[in-house]
């Protein structure tokens, strides 16, 4: 949603690295692109207004005159500037001090509210609470059967006493839905409640009655990040109507401009709780306004994609496949076990999109096919144990085997472990580069790696193995082109600008010159004292 508008903001952004110093032309230039690219984002026009201005009045000021290097401090601004629309803080649920905690949903029809019940109790029970629906939304035709098959997917109870489709009293179910939660012992209700298509006098009684009817402990509007200027005349009329505590985005996985997620927050003054973007219940999570900038202005989102992470990594296989990562010992069996943890995070495009630098390859995430993944895992396990823990023994009958048994051409097998023996060499570079821990090969290596497996610890070492399975599994893609993720991170295989020429010895350099301790004659090889020799006469 987010795509064109990050594209903008970058692309002025970038106009301004490689200046030493700013006039006022250019702070004037860049602020005038910033507001041309929000207003085609559909950012409210005060929004736009106060921001342009707060970033004109920080760039002209100190902090940006007196910087060592004036574009970054500027790029810096508008980051701030733009969490500070977005929030600022992340700010979590309030949850009651005696159960149950009401949460009442509010927005108009369409905007998502019945799939978002479900994915709300689905993303609690993951917090260790104990959610219930209710079925509140008893005009629209089948709302109630929705919701039941949301909730039975979610796996959490429905309280639906009423059929709908026009049948029951929508401020009596919610009052029953408390009462049936605390007997129960239920420590969240969240209530589902109509929509219409628009704002009128009638949804606006029924949401007030039932929010005096369960007094909820927070009232969530829903909104459609889809719907552009008119959500921030929508937000109003519920703030003034009905009132609310917190936003919940739907649909920001659409392809709208995305202006409402900008706006709502800075004109109604209540924060963004969630962001929903997609269909499937775990699409659904906590919104972060530093995340999300940083997002816009194509800086990545780290945060997230370790978060995600841990929870689809178990840490002994994290640990230990880092440990044989550096030791070159990594196995196919290791690397599907990888693959299958990082197909656990999501499609493959959007993990390597929370990168740093990932909008700079946009066309190449967009032409990942999953299927690829699918058929590098069915190679996989058309292998045999010992040959998924020594790929070197697969010769070409073997080859032929696996893959008339995996349905594949033989070039797919031979691609896959071409490339794996490759991936698992410049892993291997890479730990001994970096002086990772347990990554230096060799006995001590080894020896490192066999106690990581045993003894198994949390730690920061899933990234490494993140990285390794999206070089592998999309250099699937291409048959011989170049794969997405195998590209390297530009001056990580060079010292800084400081230190150039630290890496080279002199001309006319001559070792043998060198005195050491216990070196009598400046002799060079073993005569030094660095040998057995050397060393026994030292002890003498």
């Amino acid at each position: 949603m987010f795509d064109a508008l990050s594209d903008r903001l970058t692309s002025v952004l970038s106009d301004l690295r490689g200046k030493g110093r700013l006039s006022e032309t250019d702070i004037d230039t860049t602020c005038r692109e910033i507001r041309i690219a929000l207003l085609e984002a559909d950012v409210a026009l005060p929004v736009v207004r106060g921001f342009v201005k707060q970033v004109k009045e920080r760039a002209r000021g100190a902090e940006v005159s007196e910087a060592l290097n004036p574009a970054q401090q500027v790029v810096k601004i508008v980051n701030e500037e733009l969490v500070g629309i977005l929030g600022g803080e992340t700010r979590r649920l309030r949850f009651a001090k005696t159960p149950p905690t009401v949460i009442m949903l509010a927005g108009l029809q369409g905007s998502g509210k019945t799939t978002l019940a479900g994915k709300l109790a689905f993303w609690l029970k993951s917090q260790g609470h104990t959610p219930m629906l209710a079925a509140c939304d008893l005009q629209r035709p089948n709302a109630v059967n929705q919701l039941q098959i949301v909730g039975e997917r979610a796996g959490v109870e429905v309280f639906a006493p009423e059929p709908g489709n026009g049948v029951g009293d929508p401020v009596d179910v919610a009052r029953r839905a408390v009462a049936d939660a605390r007997s129960r012992q239920y420590d969240v209700l969240v209530v589902d409640t109509a929509g219409r298509l628009g704002v009128d006098e009638e949804l606006m009684r029924q949401a007030a009655d039932i929010r005096d009817a369960v007094s909820p402990d927070e009232t969530l509007f829903v909104l459609d990040a889809m719907v552009g200027q008119d959500a921030v005349t929508t937000a109003e009329a519920f703030r003034d109507g009905v009132g609310f505590s917190g936003v919940v985005l739907t649909k920001l996985d659409g392809d709208a401009r995305g202006g409402a997620a900008l706006s709502v927050r800075e004109v109604t003054g209540e924060p963004i709780l969630f962001a929903s973007n997609g269909e499937k219940l775990d699409e659904f999570d906590v919104f972060h306004p530093d995340r999300m900038a940083s997002r816009i202005l194509g800086m990545g989102d780290v945060l997230t994609l370790i978060e995600q992470a841990e929870q689809a990594f178990e840490e002994g296989q994290a640990e230990a496949a880092a440990a044989k990562m550096g030791t070159g010992e990594l196995t196919l069996e290791d690397f599907l076990e990888q693959m299958m943890a990082v197909r656990k995070m999501g499609p493959i495009a959007n993990v390597l999109g929370m990168l740093p630098g990932a909008n700079q390859m946009k066309d190449q995430l967009a032409g990942l096919d999953e299927k690829h993944l699918d058929r590098v895992q069915a190679i996989i396990r058309g292998m045999t144990p010992a040959e998924r823990a020594d790929p070197k023994i697969i010769n070409g009958s073997r080859r032929l085997r696996i893959a008339n048994g995996s349905g594949v051409g033989v070039t797919d097998v031979n691609q896959l472990v071409e490339r794996f023996f490759e991936a698992r060499k410049m892993m291997k570079n890479m730990a001994g580069q970096f002086g990772l821990p347990g990554m230096g090969g060799g006995r001590k290596g080894k020896r490192q790696a066999a106690k990581a497996a045993k003894n198994v610890r949390k730690g920061p070492k899933q990234m490494p193995a993140i990285a390794g399975i999206a070089q592998e599994s999309t250099g699937q893609q291409d048959r011989g082109e170049r794969a997405v993720g195998s590209y390297q991170t530009p001056g990580l295989n060079q010292l800084p600008p400081a230190l150039a020429g630290m890496n080279e010895l002199p001309a006319g350099f001559d070792p043998s010159a060198l005195s050491f301790p216990g070196n009598a004659g400046g002799g060079g090889g073993r005569g030094n004292g660095g040998g057995k020799k050397g060393n026994k006469k030292k002890r003498k």
